[in-house]
C-alpha cells in the first residue's frame, strides 16, 4: 500500500473551514501519493477506502456539475457502478445514498452506451431531454449532499488512520 501522508497543520486548518476542506485534505494527499492520478495500477496501490473516499468525491463533483448523465459521459459510470461503491457507502453508514446508487446502476446498465457517445454540446445537451428518468436522482443527490458529504467527513475523522498517516511536519 502506498503511504498517504496529511500534515498535521493541514488537517487543522482545513477541520476550521469545514467539512469540505476536510475532505479535501485527503484525496489531495491520496492523489499526490500516486503519482495525481487514478488508474488501474495506482488504485492496487490505495486501500478500500482510499478509493471509495476518491469515488465518492468524483461522484459528488461531477453529479453537482451536471447529473448522472455528465457523470457517465465523462467515463465514470464503470467506477461508479461496477464496483463495490455502493456497499462501501452502506458500510460507511450511507444506506440512503447506497440506495440511490443502486437505483441508477439499472439505469446505467441500460443507457451507458448511448450516453457514453462522442456529442458536440448540443448532442449532450439534448441528452438532458432524453433521458429525463435520471432527472429525480440528480434532485436527490443535490438535495442530501451536504448531509452525505458531512457523514463521509465523520467517517474519515473515525478512521483517520484508514486514509493517511498524519505527519507533525
Amino acid at each position: 500500500m502506498k503511504e498517504v501522508l496529511v500534515k498535521d497543520a493541514d488537517l487543522r486548518a482545513a477541520a476550521e473551514e469545514g467539512m469540505d476542506a476536510f475532505i479535501d485534505v485527503f484525496v489531495k494527499a491520496t492523489y499526490e501519493a500516486v503519482g495525481g492520478e487514478l488508474t488501474a495500477d495506482t488504485m492496487a496501490e490505495l486501500s478500500a477506502d482510499q478509493i471509495t473516499l476518491l469515488a465518492y468525491v468524483i461522484l459528488r463533483d461531477e453529479v453537482m456539475d451536471g447529473g448522472f448523465v455528465l457523470l457517465i459521459h465523462d467515463g465514470y459510470g464503470g467506477f461508479i457502478f461496477k464496483n463495490p461503491f455502493s456497499r462501501m457507502m452502506r458500510s460507511w453508514g450511507l444506506g440512503d445514498l447506497s440506495s440511490m446508487i443502486n437505483k441508477v446502476h439499472k439505469l446505467y446498465s441500460h443507457y451507458h452506451e448511448e450516453i457514453e457517445r462522442d456529442y458536440t454540446d448540443e448532442e449532450f445537451m439534448a441528452l438532458y431531454e432524453r433521458l429525463p428518468m435520471f432527472d429525480d436522482f440528480d434532485d436527490e443527490f443535490v438535495e442530501n449532499e451536504e448531509e452525505w458529504t458531512s457523514a463521509v467527513a465523520c467517517y474519515i475523522d473515525e478512521h483517520i488512520d484508514n486514509f493517511a498517516t498524519i505527519v507533525s511536519e
